[in-house]
């Protein structure tokens, strides 16, 4: 994911920022608790296409 287009995309649902997880391919909005797809390098920034992520998610992507 180029950090520069990082840098400009907001959560579509709280406008917050987004932090992207390699493993999974994912932007995640940690303040709507959800992780959008990224599919072949385009992120999919739509509610309906996002998952909801588990309080054990959320506690693992916290900063120390």
């Amino acid at each position: 994911m180029d950090t520069r287009l990082l840098e400009l995309l907001v959560c579509p649902v709280t406008k917050g920022p987004l932090t992207y997880k390699h493993e999974t391919q994912e932007l995640v909005s940690r303040s709507a608790r959800l992780a959008y797809p990224v599919r072949d390098g385009i992120p999919v920034l739509l509610e309906n296409e996002a998952r909801v992520l588990t309080d054990i998610e959320l506690e693992e992507g916290r900063q120390p």
